[in-house]
Parts: structure tokens; sequence; C-alpha cells
């Protein structure tokens, strides 16, 4: 059976990526700092999609725990790898605690980075796998450290797939919009006033992903609208991107 890892799996995105493979028969190496929420996830789509679920307790965030999970993607190949794990500060950048910045950090660009590293070799050895890094559209924007982190994941998941879908990897960067999950109500962010079409559903952005990915692509914006405002922004006037920038953290 084919063999999927993914990071976040409890809620909102990573828990559509994780059903969606279970639908399809992967078996799940599911990898969260959450043991309990963890478990019971993997309790759940055991006994509904009959796959087998491993569970793998990792705070991402903490290097020793990422090479943690590094030594579980080399010892087998991995048809997919869904780095998904992240979460926002709410904070004006002069006034956030840099701990939890650096934490952001730590697990939206250091744990991406490496734990595709810790995919590659297996992978290019079997001459197949997939990487799917969940980026967001706040990267194409000049918004604080997330969309700086996001900007990464985009530019670095689009080289990835130049330089080795030769090879037969295919690596492409998710950016969706506002999706309807948990991550706003961690940061305890007020999202009263985003509009109603601003906001996208986890199961529809992964079947649009997994789409994407099958074609290919460096580069999924799950959603006409969002593709509509990356492209706007591509040529917005060079003040209107700066005071953009004046409004977020």
């Amino acid at each position: 059976m084919p063999l999927s890892m993914i990071t976040g799996p409890t809620a909102g995105i990573g828990y559509a990526f994780a059903r969606a493979l279970a639908a399809e028969g992967h078996d799940l190496v599911l990898v969260s700092r959450d043991e309990e929420r963890l478990q019971q996830v993997a309790d759940d789509l055991t006994a509904t999609y009959g796959v087998e679920c491993e569970v793998l307790r990792a705070d991402l965030s903490d290097l020793e725990h990422t090479r943690l999970v590094e030594a579980r993607l080399r010892k087998e190949p991995f048809d997919i790898l869904v780095n998904n794990a992240g979460f926002g500060v709410n904070k004006p950048f002069h006034d956030s605690d840099l701990e939890a910045e650096q934490a952001a950090l730590d697990v939206m660009v250091r744990a991406v980075m490496r734990l595709t590293q810790a995919s590659l070799g297996e992978m290019l050895t079997a001459g197949r796998g997939d990487i799917v890094n969940v980026s967001s559209v706040a990267g194409f924007l000049p918004r604080g450290t997330y969309g700086a982190h996001k900007a990464w994941v985009t530019s670095f998941s689009a080289w990835a797939n130049v330089r080795y879908r030769h090879q037969g990897l295919r690596v492409m960067a998710l950016c969706p919009g506002f999706v309807r999950t948990e991550f706003h109500q961690r940061m305890d962010a007020d999202m009263s006033d985003t509009a109603e079409w601003m906001w996208l559903d986890a199961e529809e952005v992964v079947r649009t992903a997994l789409s994407d990915l099958r074609r290919g692509k460096a580069v999924c914006i799950p959603s006409r609208r969002y593709k509509a405002i990356v492209g706007i922004s591509h040529l917005s006037p060079r003040g209107l991107t700066e005071r953009i920038a004046r409004r977020n953290r």
C-alpha cells in the first residue's frame, strides 16, 4: 500500500489531507505535538478506511523532535509527504514574543526544509515521490513574518519541483487563502470582518491540491478568486503594496 506522512493532521487542511489520502488507501504516518488528538484521528481513520496509521508525537519547533521525524522519513520511501504544520502570531511584530516568532520560523521554514531533504534520499532511490508544502497567498504580499515564511516555502518548493521533477519527483507549494479551520481561533484572531466569499473549504482545497500535484504544478492556488487577487497584486502600484504592509504585522 502507498505510504504518506502528514504533519499537523489533527485539524483543518492537514486533517483533510489525512482523510483524502486514507480514502485512496494510503497508510499514514501522522505527526503532531498533540498526542491525544493525534491518536484519536489515527483511530478514526483506521476504523473508517481500514488503513494503518502510525502516530509520531513531535513538536517541530524543537530540533531534536524534528530529527526524530527526519529519521522516520529516511527509513523507507514515502509516496507523499505533506508539510502542513504551522501557526500564526497575532501581535504587532515590535510587541510580539520573540520566542513565539522563532518557534513559528522553526516550524514553517526550518522543519519544511529539513523534512523535505530527509525524504529526498529514499524518494530519489525509488524514482518517485510527491511533496506538498503548505504555503499561503500571504506569501505573495508583504504581510509580516508569517507572509515572509510562506514566501520562502513557495519559492523553495517551486525550485525543488524544477530541480527534481526529471528524477520522478513532484514538489508543490499549496497556497490557499482563508480556510475554515482552527488556525485563526488558535491565534485568537478576530475574523468577523472577513467577507464570506473569502473563506475556503478545507476538503475542497485538498481536492484541488491533489489534482494539481498530479498534473505536475509547482504552485497551487486553489481558488479562482484568490488567483485573481494574486494576479492583481503583481500588477499593483508599489504604493498600494506598501499600504498593505503598513496595515499588517
